[in-house]
């Protein structure tokens, strides 16, 4: 998969780099990718299978877990003592809890080493934010995490399915959340409990944890005061199709929908390590367009960085085409979703979502008759989880050194 620049030889090589240089940089960039450029669009194969995906998004996932040594590699083994050996794990016995992650805590470390392990990128979310750690209280280890932040403002088929115009879009957009990461981690994914995860997200505990901090907040932008009613929970797939949200239901009740596909428009393939020198590029070269001055003076996201840098460089806007059209879910969290956010009712009706009775359905339903089907889980070592440390102790224990 390559090397990744140290961070002195990016900072080195920032300072230097001219827009010819920076223009070969990108398209060098795409090619390592897998993608072909062709009159000014960006290719990627069609139909691409999930190694194919995962090959892409390589780069994004070595650089990121670079940039994380500095502040992790030396807690990792420590970190690694929250992730379960296989014979650890009793399925009869998991006990899932909720934990909210909050900064400086060692919960945030741990949620920023898991998501490392991801097969794709994971950012750090938009706005608000509100993170989770799913710990089995028999362990004491981690099942997995998901963190909900704010929603895109356009997201068509999101829109369509809820039944928005522009101005009540905006009203009511401040009630929905995305989740931008969610899955369960080893051994844990192994037993399917990515879809225990995922119904956690719509638990009563998380609507609750969301008010009671957004409770009383004034927004920044606005400046009004709003009841905090979570009603809907998008989110979209990592890999093409996604089979962690198929047949989650509780009794009748169908809870993520498939209501389309994403576009395939972004600048996640920018996220591989030239992003910085676009950055570089774009802050002594070009002028921000915030909207407001509430926005603050600065850049207001990363897909404004890019458009400038292309449009700075003679770039068409298709390279930010990538074509990788992922799946959009809603999950709706009230019987009157869809006419609260249009401003039809002005009181949510929520469905009664105890954690204890959505795991007691996972449970039942996919967790035991998958632990009697397939033990691979009891394989898996915490060992082959690291990422930075454990090298020499590894070629040690294979060299029957232990």
């Amino acid at each position: 998969m390559g090397k990744v620049p140290t961070t002195a030889a990016k900072e080195n090589l920032m300072n230097t780099l001219s827009e010819s240089v920076l223009k070969r940089f990108i398209t060098i960039s795409f090619k390592k990718q897998g993608f072909t450029i062709n009159h000014g669009r960006v290719l990627f194969p069609t139909n691409p299978s999930k190694d194919q995906l995962r090959q892409l998004h390589s780069l994004a996932v070595l650089t990121k877990i670079e940039r994380a040594r500095a502040s992790l590699e030396k807690k990792e083994k420590a970190l690694l003592n929250y992730i379960a050996d296989g014979f650890e794990v009793i399925p009869e016995k998991i006990s899932p809890k909720l934990i909210v992650v909050k900064p400086g805590t060692e919960e945030e470390l741990l949620f920023r080493y898991a998501t490392l392990h991801w097969s794709i990128p994971v950012s750090s979310g938009y706005g608000r934010r509100l993170r989770f750690l799913i710990l089995d209280s028999f362990n004491g280890k981690l099942i997995g995490l998901f963190g909900l932040s704010d929603p895109v403002f356009a997201l068509r088929d999101r829109d369509k399915w809820i039944g928005w115009d522009q101005e009540t879009k905006k009203n009511h957009l401040y009630h929905v959340m995305d989740a931008y990461v969610l899955g369960a981690v080893l051994p844990y994914s192994k037993l399917l409990c990515g879809k225990l995860i995922a119904l956690l997200t719509l638990s009563n505990e998380v609507r609750q944890a969301f008010r009671q901090k957004y409770r009383g907040n004034t927004s920044l932008i606005s400046g009004k005061q709003r009841e905090p009613h979570l009603v809907l929970l998008t989110t979209t797939s990592a890999l093409g199709r996604s089979s962690i949200y198929n047949r989650l239901k509780l009794g009748n009740q169908r809870f993520f929908q498939n209501v389309g596909f994403t576009q395939g428009w972004g600048e996640f393939h920018f996220s591989n390590g030239v992003y910085e020198h676009i950055l570089h590029y774009v802050q002594s070269h070009c002028k921000p367009t915030a909207k407001t001055a509430s926005w603050g003076k600065g850049f207001r996201n990363k897909r404004e960085v890019v458009r400038k840098c292309l449009g700075e460089l003679g770039k068409s806007l298709d390279f930010m085409n990538h074509g990788v059209k992922r799946e959009i879910f809603v999950a709706p969290l009230a019987q009157n979703t869809t006419d609260f956010l249009c401003g039809q009712e002005n009181r949510p009706r929520y469905f009664e979502l105890p954690a204890k009775v959505l795991f007691d359905s996972f449970r039942n339903r996919w967790l035991i008759p998958r632990s009697q089907r397939d033990t691979s889980y009891l394989s898996f070592r915490k060992e082959d989880w690291s990422l930075w440390n454990h090298s020499e102790e590894r070629m040690r224990n294979s060299n029957g050194l232990r």
